[in-house]
């Protein structure tokens, strides 16, 4: 490791004395050739663009010698990617772009070669926050479960974690800020733990991406996207509010940042506050109120042929844990039982670009306080400490004719450590080491290959912690996990409009503390949980099938999946009781899920302006002796209609308005341990735009979620078995103000 950090620290004082390029040239309209202002033109290897004045020009200064790919988008015109040869002291490149009613593509960055979408072999689903935002989004698990596949499991609307294609928990890994983020994600109590001020966009890998990102990605990962920089010689700053009428909430965050040709600089910071939110009945949730504090900052340098950067993140959240609807109560401040939770998020990410290759190293610690407060108990009960240092270095190899590949290491060492008196699992340390190589073939305009293959080891080492022969006690524990993973993608495009994709990929998860080591009662669920210190990996194979279809006017896409897991590991009761508790413990079976997505959007000509979209999805998960899987998500369909306008001048610039019908299934395909779940319709309806006032651009926006007040309970809600139904309606006001 020093010799990569003496590497990067050459490259940063060499790199005044590479060749300083710079790229210029002009965008304009290919109808009427007028001049485009405000397009954006960007190298994400690089991180570096720029945005057209109001005569169409545009220049990027101190680029490297190599080619790179360029992506220039603007809202109504056709994105344009293209690979662009820098070896000049300057570059000219005009281009024309055409208008397009088709929404713009965006960067996808969780797949490794940081592709428009429509180029990418693996589909990924992307959403901008935003846009989330407009939806009347409360958290940003709230917001991740609109998005297709992805549904929530919640307790209440502070606790929410995300659900990927049946799929939840230690199956599902969480990126931010580049690096993986680790909670104790295997606790049902526990949820996302980041607040979306800072984050940019969310893009969702639906499947295995263990051979990106190693264990616990076998069933997808959500990769959050920090806001970018601005762009060289700027100051940037915004404010943005939002309330909500439900739980009296109040959302609030403002950030700067600035750069200058090098050097650049962000900050932010947020708060949000909520009482008890009120169901469908119009009753309060006792102590589903919750508050946190964000804190977001970063510092980065950029030079010709070297970029580093670091950021930081802490939150600290105090959420109440919800059990009935008692007292009715609009205080802000969680009574027992309660969780603190204190969230460090330290991240460094450093590219080192050479003429033909490069170089990239991310390293990361995570640190998360988790404590638990319960009723008639001084101090916290439970008291977690989860510390993570985590790497990933990759070398992009010189590209061979149509062959790019990407080689590298990535790992993890991990502390458990507890310090309260309840004990869920053992003071621990955790390594992970991984290997892997991908690649992919860009045969023709018509075909494209993407093929990797991974080898991981994990070693997992905990304390004893009891009295052997006693209730509660856990022996010590000493497991190797080892796994080869591959996947194999084909992309075709079969017409201009027409592109399939067929994907197979591997994965692998190794089991959590709690499945090797639980020997107690797991408060919240009243039942004595017991682990099994001998269980294996889970192993899976998953086949996609995706076909998507676009014109100006009509786009169409089809997703299937089937999905197969060797040793699934699960829980069910053994007969015995302990203390008036059943008795559950950890089994593991041969399991399978499969389903998909399905979904149109019409945007008929001359009404450009007008959309309708609806989308379908469905999951299914059994065990193999017949027996369903726990906490898989109804089947659902979402209808949109909805309208936007864009004007150039005006005090009103641009301008959306909505109204949604969501309706959701019976879920009676159900495990064991589960009641059946009713079927619901929710609608909603908002509207919002840009406004100038006195000279300043400032976005406003209205929504109401659950407009007709429905008393509904959602099949992934915690709650549900106490008898509490979801929110009820609730309108969120929002306005975002630029400095």
């Amino acid at each position: 490791m020093n010799k990569i950090y003496f590497t990067l620290l050459l490259a940063m004082l060499s790199s005044f004395v590479y060749s300083q390029n710079s790229l210029t040239g002009t965008v304009t309209d290919v109808n009427n050739n007028l001049p485009l202002e405000q397009v954006s033109i960007y190298f994400p290897q690089l991180e570096k663009g720029a945005i057209t004045d109001a005569r169409g020009v545009y220049k990027i200064s101190n680029l490297p010698s190599g080619s790179y790919k360029i992506v220039v988008s603007y809202i109504g015109y056709q994105t344009v990617s293209k690979s662009i040869s820098i070896n000049s002291t300057e570059e000219i490149y005009d281009l024309s772009l055409n208008e397009s009613a088709i929404e713009m593509e965006e960067i996808i960055v969780s797949t490794p070669f940081h592709k428009l979408q429509s180029e990418n072999v693996m589909k990924v689903e992307y959403a901008n926050i935003a846009d989330l935002k407009t939806k009347g989004s409360i958290t940003l698990a709230d917001g991740i479960a609109r998005i297709a596949g992805v549904e929530s499991v919640s307790t209440g609307i502070g606790i929410g974690k995300p659900v990927i294609r049946g799929l939840n928990a230690n199956r599902v890994l969480v990126y931010t800020q580049g690096i993986r983020l680790e909670n104790q994600q295997f606790g049902d109590e526990h949820g996302l733990g980041v607040n979306d001020a800072g984050i940019e966009s969310i893009e969702v890998i639906k499947g295995p991406a263990s051979l990106l990102y190693g264990s616990d990605a076998m069933g997808g990962v959500l990769y959050l996207n920090p806001e970018k920089f601005s762009l060289p010689n700027s100051t940037e700053g915004d404010i943005n509010l939002n309330y909500f009428t439900n739980t009296q909430g109040l959302t609030a965050n403002a950030g700067v940042k600035a750069a200058t040709e090098h050097f650049r600089f962000l900050l932010r910071g947020a708060l949000t506050t909520h009482t008890d939110y009120k169901t469908g009945s119009n009753e309060r949730v006792t102590n589903s109120r919750f508050k946190e504090y964000d804190i977001k900052t970063g510092i980065g340098y950029q030079a010709t042929n070297f970029k580093t950067e670091v950021r930081y993140n802490y939150n600290n959240s105090n959420l109440g844990i919800p059990e009935e609807i008692g007292n009715q109560s609009t205080d802000r401040s969680p009574i027992e039982p309660n969780q603190t939770i204190d969230n460090h998020i330290l991240s460094s990410k450093s590219s080192l670009l050479f003429d033909a290759s490069s170089l990239d190293v991310t390293l990361g610690y995570t640190s998360n306080i988790r404590k638990e407060f319960e009723e008639g108990e001084d101090g916290a009960a439970l008291h977690m400490n989860l510390n993570t240092f985590n790497y990933n270095v990759q070398y992009h190899t010189p590209k061979y004719g149509p062959l790019e590949t990407i080689v590298g290491i990535q790992g993890l060492h991990q502390t458990n450590s507890n310090f309260g008196e309840e004990l869920l699992v053992p003071d621990a340390i955790t390594n992970d080491i991984g290997f892997f190589g991908t690649s992919h073939i860009h045969l023709n305009d018509f075909n494209d290959i993407q093929v990797g293959l991974r080898y991981d080891h994990r070693t997992i080492k905990g304390d004893a912690n009891g009295i052997s022969g006693e209730e509660g006690y856990i022996a010590a524990l000493d497991r190797d996990f080892s796994s080869f993973n591959a996947a194999l993608g084909y992309k075709a495009n079969f017409a201009d409009n027409l592109i399939a994709r067929v994907n197979l990929a591997t994965g692998f998860r190794a089991p959590n503390l709690a499945e090797l080591t639980s020997n107690g009662v797991h408060e919240g669920t009243n039942r004595y949980e017991i682990g099994n210190t001998n269980l294996k990996n889970e192993q899976n194979l998953q086949t996609d099938v995706a076909l998507e279809y676009k014109n100006q006017h009509f786009e169409v896409f089809v997703n299937g999946f089937y999905n197969t897991i060797n040793d699934y590991v699960f829980i069910a009761p053994n007969g015995d009781e302990i203390d008036e508790n059943q008795v559950f413990v950890y089994n593991q079976q041969d399991a399978y899920l499969y389903g998909g997505e399905a979904g149109i959007h019409i945007h008929p000509h001359p009404l450009d302006w007008l959309h309708f979209e609806s989308s379908f999805q469905t999951v299914r998960g059994k065990l193999k002796d017949g027996d369903n899987l726990p906490l898989i998500p109804a089947n659902s369909i979402t209808n949109t209609l909805r309208g936007e306008f864009t004007k150039r001048n005006g005090w009103i610039t641009s301008g959306y308005t909505f109204i949604t019908l969501k309706s959701v299934f019976q879920q009676d395909k159900i495990s064991l341990f589960e009641t059946t779940t009713e079927g619901y319709n929710l609608l909603s309806v908002g509207l919002g735009g840009t406004v100038t006032i006195f000279n300043n651009p400032m976005d406003l926006r209205i929504s109401c979620n659950n407009l007709l007040n429905k008393n509904y309970v959602s099949h992934l809600s915690r709650l549900k078995y106490d008898a509490i139904g979801n929110i009820g309606r609730n309108i969120s006001i929002g306005i975002s103000v630029p400095l």
